[in-house]
């Protein structure tokens, strides 16, 4: 009888037992994070810087394929189609060379926003340890939770969590 009472207590205390939810807005928080932020536009401006190198190499490149047109007139059509073969490959290495920067500087781009994608979902893991959630769900734009309790949006706080400890 008292192995039968202990496990009704046991079980009616489980069931008492409330999981503590809350949600944050993904798209909120990244969007006012400073650091996403920081990270954005130190990439918009390199690639800003990249796409001025083109077009600079572009336009050079296009002034010497004119210049070499007028020379071609006065060059037999042998060395004229040496010298234009030569400057389509050189205006095909320029462009390989310009992919390339451009790919790397995507790649790293990419690497960068994955990390602090990474951190952010690190330190709303520990909010969530460190005061008691056994659930924090993600919402926003494609995110699991359609509606929510505005008491039970934690965006706010982590948010001002993540830039306090950037600002440091």
């Amino acid at each position: 009888m008292k192995k039968l009472m202990v496990l009704a207590i046991a079980f009616v205390a489980m069931a008492c037992q409330q999981n503590k939810i809350g949600y944050v807005d993904s798209a909120k928080l990244l969007d006012g994070y400073q650091e996403k932020i920081d990270v954005e536009a130190r990439f918009k401006t390199k690639a800003d810087a990249m796409t001025k190198k083109r077009d600079s190499i572009s336009q050079a490149f296009q002034m010497e394929l004119q210049a070499f047109q007028t020379k071609a007139e006065r060059m037999s059509q042998k060395n004229a189609q040496e010298e234009y073969g030569q400057l389509q490959q050189r205006g095909q290495f320029i462009g390989q060379q310009l992919q390339q920067e451009e790919q790397q500087l995507q790649q790293t781009s990419q690497t960068e926003m994955d990390s602090l994608v990474k951190k952010v979902k690190r330190e709303i893991k520990e909010y969530g340890k460190a005061n008691g959630y056994t659930y924090i769900l993600g919402g926003g734009d494609g995110g699991a939770v359609l509606y929510g309790e505005e008491a039970n949006n934690l965006t706010d706080v982590i948010l001002k969590i993540l830039n306090d400890k950037y600002d440091k």
